[in-house]
């Protein structure tokens, strides 16, 4: 734990673009690989102090493979987060989840590519200063299970630069699924966070853009979740459609004002248990039974769901229910917490933690040291959909997370803020 007057603080950034041919992840519609590259895919680092944020742009990093870049960087393992980005333009990225068979090679090539970027990283480490600010609402993000449903419309905005006024980062956060793309898309994309980071980039010639996606979980530009379950086009859904979105992002994260961040860099972690329950009503073999039977007459898409739903009947579901351990972060940069929290968070979740901090400004990942799926709060239970009784499925987990599950996390985050951050 140090002053900020000795703050030091560097920045990498790693291509990670697949070749095409691979699998891509996101969309239970779409089952042919990727056919080229639309913007490159990249592990971008930020380095503080003995601290670090890495963001990976892939749908997930499997908790393995967290632990393991933690033991095997330079940095402490308790000092580091690493999260992903979520796109829905990116390669399977975690074994056993989200998109089917990961290819092995890809995965080695990610693991030490977030290696690589932290250690670099710590390596180009400069004195530097830090200020923060919070832009306007950029009135993107619709709660897509509600229509008045909550969203968090914070955006807020760190900027790191040498002492002598150099541009070193530019870190923005924001509560929008990256998947303004839809499932006929079979280019690697970063989605709408690649403009947002262009045009920041542009704009502040020598700062790294680190885009931070916060909880996303029941909030995107304005679609249900069951629309990206179709290979048709959407006129909403594209890259020009991207492209607006981001660069509003980002026009109003350059416009935020900003005042200097004074006060200790620091980590702390938390371990929490979350257990699971099974919503469906019938055993995993009556389940796949009553879907092989539904296939003869099932639409081409419907046959597409029922085929993955009677692999995860068949081989996961029957599966003891385990409690999976989520990992807790709360890095304190010089006074901004950043808070990071595994899977996909609902807007709830993340309106609790910033009202326990009072409103200040804070960053707030979803995504991060780990992905197992959605993690709704306990008010969304009543209302099923995607989110809640079926999306455990595409991610290869045995049930849903049981109620409770997201309170449990906000409070094992919240148990973490030093006492100045209240």
């Amino acid at each position: 734990m140090t002053r900020s007057d000795v703050i030091r603080a560097g920045v990498a950034c790693i291509d990670i673009t697949p070749p095409a041919g691979l699998a891509m992840a996101g969309f239970g519609a779409r089952t042919e690989p990727a056919t080229g590259t639309h913007d490159s895919l990249t592990v971008r680092a930020i380095v503080v102090n003995d601290t670090a944020f890495v963001v990976a742009d892939v749908i997930g990093l499997h908790e393995d493979m967290s632990r393991r870049v933690r033991a095997r960087c330079i940095l402490p393992d308790d000092n580091v987060v690493l999260a992903a980005l979520h796109t829905h333009g990116g390669p399977a990225s975690m074994e056993g989840r989200a998109g089917g068979n990961a290819d092995p090679a890809y995965l080695q090539r990610l693991e030490e590519a977030c290696v690589e970027a932290i250690d670099r990283a710590a390596a180009s480490a400069v004195p530097a200063r830090l200020s923060a600010g919070m832009g306007e609402d950029p009135d993107v993000a619709r709660n897509r299970r509600h229509a008045d449903g909550p969203l968090d419309r914070a955006l807020p905005v760190l900027r790191i630069e040498s002492l002598a006024g150099k541009p070193i980062a530019f870190m923005v956060s924001y509560a929008c699924h990256p998947v303004v793309l839809g499932a006929d898309n079979r280019l690697w994309t970063a989605d709408y966070p690649h403009f947002v980071r262009a045009e920041i980039e542009a704009a502040v010639p020598g700062a790294l853009a680190v885009f931070v996606t916060g909880c996303v979980g029941d909030a995107n530009s304005g679609h249900s979740a069951h629309a990206s379950l179709s290979l048709a086009s959407n006129p909403d859904r594209t890259f020009a459609r991207a492209e607006i979105l981001g660069k509003r992002i980002a026009d109003a994260a350059l416009a935020a004002p900003f005042f200097a961040l004074d006060g200790v860099v620091s980590a702390l972690n938390a371990e929490q248990a979350l257990s699971f329950a099974r919503r469906e009503t019938l055993s995993s073999m009556e389940l796949a039974k009553a879907w092989r039977a539904e296939l003869p007459t099932a639409s081409p898409m419907r046959a597409l769901i029922l085929h993955h739903w009677i692999g995860w009947a068949e081989t996961i579901a029957p599966r003891p229910l385990v409690p999976w351990i989520a990992r807790v972060s709360v890095l304190d940069w010089a006074g901004l917490p950043i808070v990071a929290l595994p899977g996909e968070i609902f807007a709830e979740t993340s309106l609790f933690i910033r009202a326990k901090l009072d409103q200040r400004l804070a960053i707030i990942a979803g995504f991060s040291e780990g992905n197992p799926g959605y993690i709704p709060p306990a008010s969304e239970f009543q209302f099923g959909g995607y989110e809640v009784d079926e999306a455990h499925r595409y991610y290869g987990m045995p049930a849903t997370f049981a109620s409770g599950s997201a309170e449990a996390l906000a409070e094992a985050a919240t148990s973490l803020f030093p006492d100045r951050s209240v």
